[in-house]
């Protein structure tokens, strides 16, 4: 046995290793490791019971500043939405959080009916043919389409607009380069798409305001690329689906859809195409057949990945799944219906209107950008943006983000369906008086 219960193996096992490898003992593994590296004092604290541990914890977690708590008028990427109970009633039952991939189909019918449901509702929000079972995040979801796109063209150049998520550029980057394909930004008045296997549009974009996707999408066909859109499902409630501006592919972030704002994670992506691009596809796929007595049943019947085919025609490294997540924004989308969907996404588009208009009329500040915007507006101040956040901040506010390094001392407000007339009010107010 083992002198340690972390080291599996037993003395003479780790013995003749080391012989092997020409070694005399353990610490000879660790030598390119400067010696001052190696055992670093960790300098933890004395252990704490229950007790004192959730005190402690409970402690930390109020110096949070989080939406409830604060007045949130911030975006960008993650958002503030209502999450009926019911979602959190059937996504806690025991049979989700425990489910694993469904490599046994006769034993795990429920999970695989449960994302091929998600699978349809993706497809009819989107207005696409054919969506997989869900992707890390909305910026690995783009990044993947992206790969999909110079796989169907056979051409290595991915073209995306200037407004695109910054940070979701830098996914991009880190997909893109390894693989030596060129990536490069353009503008949407006159667009640079040469030998360019598609054009990555966000919709709305990362400043909030809606691109023209009827005219991108000709520019692109024309030059022989796929057109690829990033959306946010809530504003597909009222505006038209990418599928209606013939869109190639479309991707976007599940998080709005019924999912926490927990810090960042986890969320989910997805990821929906035209039939002809599915072999392109990562991830996987359920689909719905007859068994030998006509009874209906879900397999998968799409895995792209290396460990399920050979590695030279893999079209994903995906080795989890999220179909937790996938699962609530499922949920999520069938109980608020279509109709319900509309009246999220209304009550976001006229709460955020109202605001920028009285943040319009306030000495000092203005409404640099006349398009149309969904629930996000840029609004330039009068001073820079970090200092008047921080004056928010003790009004019990977390105002928007920082964008002056696109459009100078300018912020982005978010305005959802959480936004109450008071806390518009208390906003407005706050920076009369910064």
């Amino acid at each position: 046995m083992s002198d340690n219960p972390y080291f599996p193996n037993t003395q003479s096992q780790q013995k003749e290793m080391l012989e092997y490898l020409g070694l005399k003992c353990l610490d000879d593994l660790f030598q390119e490791i400067p010696e001052q590296h190696r055992n670093p004092n960790l300098d933890i604290p004395m252990p704490l019971g229950e007790l004192e541990l959730k005190k402690n914890i409970e402690y930390i977690t109020r110096k949070n500043m989080v939406p409830g708590d604060y007045s949130c008028f911030l975006g960008a990427g993650a958002y503030n939405h209502f999450i009926p109970s019911l979602i959190r009633a059937i996504v806690s039952r025991g049979e989700f959080l425990t489910s694993y991939t469904p490599y046994q189909p006769e034993a795990s019918q429920g999970t695989l009916q449960a994302t091929y449901e998600f699978q349809s509702l993706i497809c009819q929000l989107t207005g696409m043919e054919v969506a997989n079972a869900g992707m890390y995040d909305g910026a690995t979801a783009l990044a993947e389409a992206a790969l999909m796109a110079c796989r169907a063209t056979k051409k290595y150049k991915v073209t995306a607009l200037d407004t695109l998520s910054p940070r979701y550029q830098e996914v991009l980057l880190t997909y893109l380069k390894p693989q030596g394909i060129e990536f490069c930004l353009t503008g949407s008045e006159s667009i640079e798409l040469e030998n360019s296997s598609c054009l990555l549009v966000q919709y709305p974009n990362h400043l909030g305001y809606m691109e023209d996707l009827s005219y991108l999408s000709r520019e692109t066909h024309k030059n022989g690329g796929l057109f690829i859109v990033s959306v946010d499902p809530i504003a597909l409630g009222m505006f038209s689906p990418p599928g209606d501006y013939d869109a190639d592919i479309v991707t976007g972030e599940c998080q709005p859809l019924g999912i926490p704002l927990s810090f960042g994670g986890p969320y989910a992506g997805l990821l929906a195409c035209k039939k002809e691009y599915l072999r392109q596809m990562p991830g996987r796929i359920v689909g719905s057949t007859t068994d030998q007595q006509n009874r209906k049943g879900y397999v998968l019947t799409l895995q792209t990945r290396e460990q399920h085919i050979r590695r030279q025609r893999a079209t994903s490294n995906i080795c989890t799944s999220e179909s937790l997540m996938s699962l609530t924004a499922a949920i999520y989308l069938a109980t608020l219906g279509r109709r319900g969907l509309r009246q999220i996404a209304e009550a976001c588009y006229h709460k955020s209107h109202y605001a920028a208009s009285l943040i319009g009329k306030i000495p000092g500040y203005s409404l640099p950008l006349s398009s149309t915007f969904f629930q996000e507006f840029v609004v330039q101040c009068p001073k820079p943006p970090k200092e008047i956040n921080h004056q928010l901040l003790k009004s019990g506010i977390l105002g928007g983000l920082d964008i002056s390094s696109v459009i100078s001392d300018s912020m982005l407000f978010c305005v959802t369906e959480m936004n109450t007339s008071e806390e518009i009010h208390k906003l407005v107010k706050a920076l009369k008086s910064i």
